[in-house]
Parts: C-alpha cells; structure tokens; sequence
C-alpha cells in the first residue's frame, strides 16, 4: 500500500482525491463510491467527514478557489475593472482545469471564510469607484455568473482544456443552413477560439457595469 493510502483520513484528502478523480470520470461518474475506492475504503467512512455529495462538492469548490486566488496577482491599487477582469481570468482558467469544474463549481458553497478578504476588498473597490454597496454585490454576481455559465457552455463543447475541439463541424452545420446566411456564418463565432469569446463577453459585462451605474 501506498504512503498516501496509509495517510490518515482527512476531509483535504478527501477532497483532493476527488479533484484529482473528476478529470477521470467527470461529475457525473464522480460517486462517492468510486471516490472510497480511490481511497482504499469503504464508503460509510465518507460520511464521516462529508454528509452527502454535495457537501463535498461545496469543499471542492472551495479548495479550488483558494488555489485560483494563489495564481492570480491582485494589487490593491487595483481599479475595479482590473480587479473585475482578474478575478475572472483567473476563475475560467481554474475552472478549466478540472473537466466538468463549472458544473461543480456552479451552486456550490464556500466551507470557509477564505474568500472573505478578496471578496472585501473587490467590494471596497466597486463602492469606492462610486457604487452603493448592493449594486457592487450586483456587479460582481452578474459578471461571476458570465464565467461560470461561460465555462459551463465551454466545457461542454470542449470536456477538457486542451482537449479536442468544439463537437459541432461548423462548416456542416454552415451546409445545413442554405437558406439562412447570417445564421450559418455565425457558426464560425459560436464555435470557435473561446478564449476570444470569453474576453470579448467579459469586456462587454465590464463595460455594461460601468454604463449602468455611471462608473467610469
């Protein structure tokens, strides 16, 4: 047996196991059967620290926002789209990182007070540019909420980052729409180069907030 099978049962081994077992079989084969197995236990001994799936897709998300913060280089002479457009990035390339990381980051809940400080300061930000403290917590929700559905429509197109390309053959689905140009010429930016995709909505959320609330 392994030294990291021997190592003691923890809710970070746990979960880590998990991670590292999501780009395996994705969130859908993600049981915590399979999950046990990995451990070389039983699965009763899951519940020990996790009450249900959920619980561990909350410590999941968690973990893999505290290691998105330790990549990314936040300043606190920030302004707050600079602030807005990193923590972002960095978000779609955490998620990305993970096959199926949206879908188990999306409706997940922090399991401690880690992000707290970020959070704080991305508010104090926000408001000192102008904004009442519920159109920041606005701001930041409806910019959150285009990456991570952003990343959800990637990743199911494309399972993994790096893997293969959109499942959709843009120039068949062009062929398919004789009779509507537009429709099918849009095919060849629904479908293709994400990054672009991804900076060009983000750009236009960011400046969407700064229209709406008069924030320059």
């Amino acid at each position: 047996m392994s030294t990291e099978r021997r190592s003691p049962l923890d809710r970070a081994r746990v979960a880590d196991t998990a991670l590292r077992l999501l780009n395996e079989v994705g969130l859908d084969g993600l049981t915590l059967r399979a999950i046990a197995k990995e451990l070389d236990v039983k699965a009763p001994a899951l519940y020990w620290h996790f009450k249900d799936k959920q619980a561990l897709l909350d410590e999941m998300a968690t973990r893999m926002h505290r290691r998105m913060l330790a990549d990314i280089a936040l300043d606190p002479a920030d302004t707050w789209r600079e602030r807005l457009l990193k923590i972002n990035r960095g978000l779609r390339t955490a998620l990305l990182g993970y096959r199926d990381g949206a879908r188990v980051f999306s409706g997940s809940l922090f399991t401690d007070a880690g992000h707290a400080p970020v959070l704080e300061e991305n508010l104090r930000l926000l408001t000192a540019a102008g904004l009442t403290l519920a159109q920041a917590v606005d701001a930041g929700r409806t910019v959150h909420a285009y990456t991570v559905g952003f990343v959800t429509e990637e990743q199911g197109m494309r399972p993994l980052s790096g893997g293969r390309e959109a499942r959709t053959d843009i120039a068949d689905r062009a062929r398919r729409m004789p009779d509507h140009p537009l429709a099918a010429a849009a095919g060849e930016h629904l479908f293709h180069d994400y990054d672009r995709q991804f900076e060009e909505g983000l750009a236009v959320v960011i400046a969407g907030i700064g229209a709406r609330y008069g924030v320059e």
